[in-house]
């Protein structure tokens, strides 16, 4: 909360706004309401707005459809393609339904039809379009941090929940001791292993990453303790392990639960005295190495369960780090994203591709078990499939389309009634699957949609909403 109101803030502080219309009237409403909070200037034209454009940068430019010369389609079209940083909001009385799909396709951030009676839901779109903008521009700070001071390149989120991890990801990262990194699949362990040896004072040595679960039982001991030439058939020379190529650095095994109780009490000795035996070998061979493991697994139960043993789990765990999934920081989702998209439309060759906020809302709302590795290849599988300038539902992999495209289809209904109408109908349905999430806990529907209890019950009375028949009651 407190940091979205530092965005807020930051942006009334610094918005510029460029409203054309040819109506004079229009333009004085939208100016009085509007130049107590941002830099407004106003085009009575499009031919004068892109002149202006081009002398002064704008982070939002509002524009009517239809106008004498010039009108909104082709000016929308200029903007997106000279100037694709700013947002363009779409407000006409007069517009087909043809030309604000149009309008979409293109890239308008929202349409909003005439005359607008609620000023106070324009605020409400500036704000969401500019904290976009924030999210991008913090992207790119974090993406500019140098070494000199704390690199967390690569770890993207602002949350409350991940600040707390990389809070203490600082506190430990120059300690010279084993850690224990667990998480889900999928949530970036691999990323904060390398991100406490780059915050390290071993960073100017190697940082040698092994995937336990990856090699074969009988190469695993070979592959990190390397080999004497002839211990085994295909061992036809002598081989240094990772703990040796490791040395002075830090070795990161992942998945460490996935190994026997015969390489435990190795990789234990190891541990415990800072030398490796090759496999063959008849000498004790020292390493200096700093070692992270991790694992996806409950691994108090793996040791109670008698698959791992409880002497290496304690000398692992000197230092304990979590690492959330993403269902627990979902205010990271846009951050996340945005900086996969920007990845992946270059990696595509699509740099006008931007994600409507249909598809944002779905991502945000998605349980995600494959957390941040399965968000990355649905955004790429989304930016490889668009075939205009945003990404749309039909864009995302089946299993996430198919699940939507029936609240999809049932909002399509929404164009045959009157604004008002569709209204209505938008917030019970949104009040009713809310509850439906929550299991009828009101304060968790409240925290989660940011509507204050009083109006969510307000809401509730309005569309004759029971909330018990949403409640679990087994």
């Amino acid at each position: 909360m407190e940091n979205d109101i530092v965005q807020t803030e930051f942006f009334k502080q610094n918005a510029k706004i460029l409203i054309v219309d040819d109506e004079q009237d229009t333009l004085d409403i939208f100016r009085r309401h509007l130049e107590d909070e941002y830099d407004i200037d106003i085009a009575h034209s499009a031919e004068e707005a892109l002149e202006m454009l081009e002398n002064k940068t704008y982070h939002i430019a509002m524009t009517d459809m239809v106008m004498p010369g010039t009108g909104g389609i082709e000016l929308l079209t200029q903007i997106k393609k000279r100037w694709p940083h700013v947002a363009v909001v779409v407000i006409s009385g007069k517009a087909t339904i043809g030309m604000a799909v149009e309008a979409m396709k293109i890239g308008a951030e929202e349409f909003i039809e005439k005359p607008v009676e609620d000023l106070e839901l324009l605020k409400i779109i500036i704000t969401k379009i500019l904290k976009t903008r924030w999210q991008y521009e913090e992207i790119k700070r974090l993406r500019s941090i140098l070494a000199q001071g704390f690199d967390r390149t690569q770890i993207i989120g602002n949350s409350l929940t991940i600040q707390k991890v990389m809070e203490k990801v600082k506190r430990i990262a120059y300690l010279d001791t084993t850690i224990l990194i667990t998480g889900e699949t999928g949530v970036g362990k691999d990323l904060f292993a390398d991100l406490i040896y780059r915050n390290s004072k071993r960073k100017s040595h190697k940082f040698v990453a092994v995937n336990c679960g990856g090699l074969p039982e009988n190469l695993l001991e070979s592959m990190l303790f390397g080999h004497k030439k002839g211990s085994f058939t295909d061992a036809i020379r002598d081989k240094i392990g990772y703990f040796q190529e490791a040395d002075g650095g830090t070795l990161f095994l992942d998945e460490i639960t996935e190994t026997n109780k015969t390489f435990q009490v190795k990789l234990l000795r190891v541990l415990e005295q800072s030398t490796i035996r090759q496999v063959g070998g008849d000498m004790d061979i020292g390493v200096d190495v700093r070692v992270i493991a991790s694992t996806n697994k409950d691994i108090e139960k793996e040791v109670k369960d008698g698959n791992f043993r409880q002497d290496l789990y304690y000398r692992l765990n000197v230092i304990h780090l979590h690492i959330p999934p993403l269902r627990e920081r979902r205010e990271d989702i846009p951050l996340l994203t945005n900086a996969f998209v920007q990845e992946f439309r270059e990696k595509y060759d699509k740099s006008n591709l931007e994600i409507s906020d249909t598809v944002m809302s779905i991502l945000i709302s998605q349980e995600w078990e494959g957390n941040i590795r399965e968000l990355k290849n649905t955004i790429e599988h989304a930016v490889a499939m668009a075939t205009h300038n945003k990404i749309v539902l039909e864009d995302l992999p089946g299993n996430i389309y198919m699940r939507h495209e029936v609240v999809e289809n049932k909002s399509n209904h929404l164009t045959n009634l009157s604004f008002s109408e569709a209204k209505d109908a938008f917030e019970k349905n949104y009040v009713e699957e809310l509850l439906k999430k929550c299991d009828g806990d009101v304060s968790k529907a409240s925290e989660m949609s940011g509507i204050k209890r009083p109006n969510l019950y307000e809401k509730f009375n309005k569309h004759n909403i029971d909330v018990n028949t949403f409640r679990n009651n087994s």
